[in-house]
């Protein structure tokens, strides 16, 4: 696993009708990035683009939730769950996250991700 650092214990909340979407291929590479996402990531959009969307994986998301989303969105399911994203600068935010994969022709080609600001009922 990607060794994310630094960590603090900043948490950052997204604003109310914020909306992080990315793209990735087939392999997890970042392909898209709005404009929310990249704001609160803390990164350029040219560090976004052709890194590995784990990238904003906080170390404390347990590596099995990972492993899940992959299973999922590789069967060509959509997947739901409740996400710890690291910043660049070390906060955090959380998010209420859904992968879909991207069709093409009956193939997937890759995913796209849309978060939204996770509730506070949510992450208790």
């Amino acid at each position: 696993m990607r060794n994310n650092q630094p960590v603090t214990q900043r948490e950052v909340e997204l604003k109310q009708d914020d909306f992080l979407v990315s793209r990735t291929d087939l392999k997890g590479r970042i392909t898209y990035a709005n404009p929310a996402f990249i704001e609160i990531s803390g990164y350029q959009h040219e560090e976004l683009i052709g890194a590995p969307h784990n990238l904003v994986r906080h170390p404390d998301m347990p590596s099995p939730a990972f492993e899940n989303l992959w299973k999922t969105v590789q069967t060509g399911e959509t997947w739901r769950g409740l996400v710890k994203n690291r910043c660049k600068n070390g906060d955090h935010y959380w998010v209420d996250a859904s992968v879909t994969p991207i069709v093409e022709n009956d193939q997937v080609i890759g995913y796209t991700s849309v978060r939204v600001q996770a509730t506070r009922k949510a992450m208790s």
